[in-house]
C-alpha cells in the first residue's frame, strides 16, 4: 500500500499536516502514473487514516487510495485484480491495510474441501465449488515435493498468504518499482515534502 507515516509529539501538528496531505491528494492528478483526481465529475482520491500513540509519539498513517475503474478493471484499478478473486474479491479496508487478512467466510469450507481434493488427487477443474481455485493449485503444486494430509493445511495457508500479499500490491496506488517510487516522490514534492 502507499502510506505516509507522520510522527510527532503534538497531535495537533499531525492533524494539520494530515489535513494538508488529504487536501492535496483529493485534487492530485498524475496522468503518467494513471492517477486522476476525478473523471466525469466523479472524485477518485481519498485517504484511509490510521492513528495511534507509540510511546511518547503520536503516529498518523495516511494510506493513499484511488477508486478509478477501467474496462479491464471494472471493480477498480487499485483493487484486487480478477485473477485473485477466487481468494479475495472484496474491497481492502482498514484492517487489511494494517496487515491482517480479512478473508471471506466461504473460504473456510472451500479450503477444507480443497485440501481433501488435493490429497485425494481429485480433479479440481471438474468440481463446481472448487474449480475457481484449480488454476491457482496448478500454479503452486509443482513447488512442493509432495502434498500430504499432514502438510496440506500449512501449504494452503502459505499460498493464501502469498495471494493476499498480491491483493495488497494491487490495491497500492504506487507500486514498489522504480517508476512507482518516482511517481510517489512527485506527489510528495507537490505537497512540499523533500526527498531524502
Amino acid at each position: 500500500m502507499s502510506v505516509l507515516r507522520l510522527r510527532g509529539e503534538k497531535p495537533e501538528r499531525l492533524i494539520d499536516l494530515g489535513e494538508k496531505v488529504l487536501t492535496a491528494w483529493r485534487s492530485y492528478t498524475d496522468e503518467d502514473a494513471f492517477i486522476y483526481a476525478e473523471t466525469d465529475g466523479e472524485p477518485h482520491n481519498t485517504i484511509t487514516p490510521i492513528a495511534r500513540k507509540n510511546g511518547a509519539y503520536y503516529e498518523l498513517d495516511l494510506v493513499l487510495r484511488n477508486n478509478i475503474t477501467t474496462e479491464e478493471f471494472p471493480l477498480g484499478v487499485y483493487h484486487p485484480h480478477q485473477e485473485l478473486h477466487h481468494i479475495k474479491k472484496e474491497n481492502i479496508g482498514l484492517i487489511e491495510v494494517m496487515g491482517l487478512a480479512v478473508l471471506p467466510s466461504r473460504l473456510k469450507d472451500e479450503l477444507a474441501k480443497l485440501a481433501d481434493a488435493i490429497v485425494e488427487g481429485k480433479d479440481i477443474h471438474s468440481d463446481e465449488v472448487l474449480e475457481k481455485h484449480a488454476d491457482w493449485v496448478d500454479e503452486f503444486r509443482p513447488n512442493y515435493a509432495s502434498i500430504t494430509r499432514e502438510n496440506v493445511d500449512g501449504i494452503l495457508r502459505e499460498e493464501v498468504g502469498k495471494v493476499f500479499a498480491r491483493v495488497l500490491e494491487d490495491a497500492g496506488v504506487y507500486k514498489c518499482t522504480p517508476e512507482g517510487r518516482e511517481a510517489f516522490g512527485r506527489f510528495l514534492a507537490s505537497v512540499g515534502f523533500e526527498k531524502k
